[in-house]
């Protein structure tokens, strides 16, 4: 998904230029992890049991590969780990519900 900022950061006039590209970039992040979302729900109809779901070894191997990215972007790994250790725990629950109900179904 291509953002399309109006300014590039060097560009701004003001604050409030930098604030409303901020928010682009963030409502363009926001629907990313909607559709993060829903790729995590879709995933929960091939998992067979709740490790599966919870996946402790893709779990680690992801933050690796975050922490990497980060790095590569020039930004804190420990904060863009701690950012996704946080987003991923709060989908694994949602998907074990989602997994939990279509296993009781």
């Amino acid at each position: 998904m291509d953002v399309i900022n109006t300014l590039q950061p060097a560009d701004c006039a003001d604050m409030q230029d930098i604030r409303s590209e901020i928010d682009r970039l963030d409502q363009a992040v926001i629907k990313l992890l909607g559709k993060r979302y829903q790729y995590v729900l879709a995933a929960s109809k091939f998992k067979t049991s709740a490790t599966s779901v919870r996946a402790p070894e893709r779990f680690q191997a992801m933050l690796a590969t975050r922490r990497d990215w980060a790095e590569n972007e020039g930004l804190n790994a420990d904060a863009i780990e701690k950012m996704y250790s946080d987003l991923v725990n709060h989908f694994i629950a949602e998907e074990m519900k989602h997994w939990a109900a279509q296993t009781n179904s």
